[in-house]
């Protein structure tokens, strides 16, 4: 009972935030504290949502204080030559601005955490999208399956748990999976250079002078580029798909024709120049070229601190926006309005985190993940057993999507491995198996990560899953079928 109801709360879940019938906050809390009084469990919803908030709140609070501090980096123009030399290189072609996302999300990526890697692709990249009328949702789907494959990095926590789960190397488990990681990683290249040239034949290819000095004033938010409603840079959202002159400011420019909206859904603050991100404008008041030296230096050493270990990353960010706020901004009303610039991000952010204790906190302590989890592996087929490195690679991408990578690698990994060794699978074979499915968990509501990665983007969280689960598990299979191939798997 309780594997069905498991399920069907997942659904519910999802079909709910992508048919917009609930915001994701909402669903987050209400749906699983509906499903905890089915189970008869009502009288413990209070018990799981705080261990759930617990184990949550060091998140948060990273979240909260590095998203002030990224967002002053940006309001002081620490970016502007970034988004500026990429823009040339990209030559304001919408298919270069996409491979280029991808190419910037897998190196930050290095860092080993998806939650600055989407702050900083984003905080580079978006201005490009807002200027060039470009879909967002592109931009999110990128960047989470870029970093997906490159968290597979031995520091990055998931190649470890399987690692410790299993008893084994973390070399030896990485290490031969690369070259399949490697066309995993070409994979998401191929599809950022496909989707790109989508965007291109929408939006045509702008001249550099027209990117850098004209204000967009249509902006694509959502799933379908050339399809779908429009939201307008006043956030007014249209409901009819097309647009002509200056409502399709992109395409009318370019090709001398109407503007395609490519959104379902208007602007979700119902702004586009009050939310902080001005990345091209060399005139607004918040800039501070004269420290920003200090402030390149103070981000670089704020992110070797946190590659060292040197504290815990939410100290080091509370410290980091303390210092940049102090120095940049030195009197108080000017904090203030920092702060207050960017409250509307903190606040649906870590607003979204904290909604998704409770549906963690209740998948767990009801017993639902772990009930789900078993039938899983006890539907699998006997005559499977010799291919349990095959099965667990399959199982991957569910198990990760619809769990923590602690609950999949510490709670289900090691019984595939034990079904897997009564038949002369390696353990090595099995935790190498066990990484496929990491593209695809970057995206899952369990991961308080993509909060900051939609958030930041000014992108539904249901737009977002609907376009990128389909690429991102499509980039898992082709690490599956690579490591097969290879005979690493």
């Amino acid at each position: 009972m309780l594997t069905i109801l498991g399920f069907v709360m997942i659904a519910t879940f999802l079909v709910l935030i992508m048919t917009k019938k609930m915001s994701p906050i909402a669903a987050l809390a209400l749906i699983p504290a509906l499903f905890c009084v089915l189970v008869g469990q009502g009288g413990q919803l209070g018990d799981y949502v705080i261990k759930g908030v617990g184990e949550l709140a060091p998140t948060a609070v990273m979240l909260m204080f590095a998203i002030v501090y990224f967002g002053v980096m940006i309001d002081v123009g620490l970016f502007d030559p970034i988004v500026r030399g990429i823009l040339r290189f990209c030559k304001a072609d919408p298919m270069r601005v996409v491979v280029g996302t991808a190419v910037l999300a897998a190196v930050v990526s290095l860092d080993g955490d998806g939650s600055t890697t989407f702050m900083i692709t984003v905080s580079a990249m978006y201005p490009l999208y807002k200027r060039l009328g470009m879909s967002r949702v592109v931009m999110t789907g990128v960047a989470a399956t870029a970093n997906g494959v490159m968290n597979t990095l031995p520091w990055g926590g998931p190649t470890s748990r399987a690692a410790t789960a299993l008893k084994v190397d973390a070399g030896e488990v990485f290490v031969p999976m690369i070259p399949a990681l490697g066309v995993g990683l070409l994979a998401v290249f191929f599809l950022a250079y496909v989707l790109g040239l989508r965007e291109r034949k929408r939006l045509g290819v702008l001249t550099l002078d027209e990117a850098l000095e004209s204000e967009t004033t249509s902006e694509t938010v959502l799933v379908k580029a050339g399809s779908g409603t429009s939201a307008t840079a006043d956030g007014t959202g249209t409901g009819t798909g097309t647009g002509t002159g200056k409502g399709g400011s992109a395409a009318g420019r370019t090709t001398g024709g109407t503007g395609t909206g490519g959104s379902d859904a208007a602007d979700d603050d119902g702004s586009s120049d009050g939310d902080g991100f001005q990345g091209l404008d060399p005139h607004r008041a918040t800039l501070r070229p004269r420290l920003y030296w200090f402030n390149a230096a103070l981000t670089a050493a704020l992110l070797t601190a946190m590659i060292m270990a040197l504290m815990p990353i939410p100290v080091l960010f509370l410290l980091g926006a303390a210092l940049a706020l102090t120095v940049n901004y030195p009197k108080m009303a000017e904090q203030k309005a920092r702060i207050a610039a960017h409250a509307d991000n903190v606040l649906n952010v870590s607003g979204m985190v904290f909604a998704a204790a409770v549906f963690t906190g209740v998948l767990t302590g009801t017993g639902m993940v772990q009930h789900m989890a078993d039938w899983l592996v006890g539907a699998i087929p006997d005559g499977m057993g010799p291919h349990m490195a095959l099965v667990t690679g399959v199982l991957s991408l569910p198990l990760t999507y619809f769990m923590s990578n602690d609950g999949f690698y510490f709670g289900v990994l090691p019984v595939l491995a034990e079904a897997g060794a009564a038949h002369g699978v390696s353990p090595l074979e099995i935790a190498r198996a066990s990484l496929v499915g990491q593209p695809l968990h970057m995206s899952s509501p369990l991961v308080p990560a993509v909060y900051v990665l939609v958030g930041m983007a000014k992108v539904e969280f249901g737009d977002h899953t609907k376009f990128t689960v389909k690429w991102a598990a499509l980039t898992s299979l082709v690490v599956l079928g690579a490591g097969l191939l290879f005979g690493i798997i």
